[in-house]
């Protein structure tokens, strides 16, 4: 199955929703007036896109209705698709890890971590790339067994040591080992317990020390896993973990299993952080690369 089909099918639920709020503002369409645009913005509110993003996508579809002469429903979802697309195409480079690379996973419990770990392990496989894990979560109970189980099904080298451990010294073996294997990248999970912002900050900023002194040519990435299905919930989520880490992409888990899938938007209008990559479905290979013009036309159907 194509990577666009793969999208169009896991994004079903929030389409479905968001095109049946949309269809039903523009059920009356003669032109384009406010009571529409206003319909319009609610809908796409409804779709968990935030309020300020879809204040800015009706804002756009009113200046450039007139001067484009929109004159039918279609045309009016071109241009709601194509403002969502230019929204979270914003300053969004291509997502490229140059070897050596770190890539931290951070996020509550319960979001998929793991499971995206795993998913980011075989991707990177399939690249040719040699690839590490460091199970960095020595707190929740059997989370480095979990970890073990996708480094074998991946067949990766995995670091880890017994449960209550220091997460450090976990991250300070695993980049030594890397380093000393060629490691093209090393994927470190870390503990997804929400405790208060200071112990978080504390300990990410600790792994995060760890790893520019002792790996200071490697790229460092840090991404943050969100339950598509949370809605809001996810961008309070994104909101804490930017002030306390230094993310630099999303992974979205879960869109196929939600009518939320608007939250992407949401979270790269209000905190500018760009989506890397979308869980569209249990296997292994259904991670996918996050583009923004096939999001935003598998949304609309354009």
């Amino acid at each position: 199955m194509g990577i666009f089909k793969k999208m169009f099918d896991g994004l079903s639920k929030t389409r479905n929703m968001l095109m049946e709020s949309v269809d039903t503002a523009l059920a009356s369409f003669v032109k384009l007036d406010e009571e529409m645009l206003e319909e319009l913005e609610e809908a796409l509110i409804m779709a968990d896109m935030g309020a300020a993003a879809a204040a800015r996508v009706v804002e756009s579809v009113r200046e450039r209705a007139k001067k484009e002469r929109a004159e039918d429903a279609e045309s009016v979802k071109n241009l709601i698709a194509q403002e969502i697309a230019a929204i979270l195409g914003e300053g969004s480079d291509t997502f490229e890890l140059n070897p050596p690379s770190v890539v931290l996973i951070v996020g509550v419990n319960g979001v998929g971590k793991t499971t995206s770990i795993g998913k980011l392990a075989h991707m990177f496989k399939q690249e040719g790339k040699n690839v590490m894990l460091a199970a960095g979560d020595t707190f929740r109970a059997a989370a480095a067994d979990q970890l073990e189980i996708w480094a074998n099904r991946n067949d990766v080298a995995i670091i880890k040591q017994g449960e209550g451990s220091d997460p450090g010294a976990v991250v300070f073996d695993a980049v030594a080992a890397a380093k000393a294997r060629r490691a093209d990248v090393l994927i470190c999970d870390t503990a997804g317990r929400l405790h208060n912002k200071k112990n978080l900050m504390n300990e990410l900023g600790k792994l995060a020390k760890i790893i520019a002194n002792n790996y200071p040519e490697a790229q460092v990435e840090t991404l943050l896993v969100l339950d598509a299905t949370t809605g809001q919930n996810a961008l309070a989520q994104a909101r804490m973990f930017k002030e306390v880490a230094n993310v630099s992409g999303i992974i979205l888990t879960k869109l196929d299993g939600t009518a939320k899938g608007g939250i992407v938007v949401a979270i790269k209008q209000e905190l500018g952080l760009p989506v890397r990559f979308i869980g569209i479905g249990e296997g292994i290979g259904d991670l996918e690369p996050f583009a923004a013009q096939d999001f935003a036309k598998a949304l609309f159907e354009v």
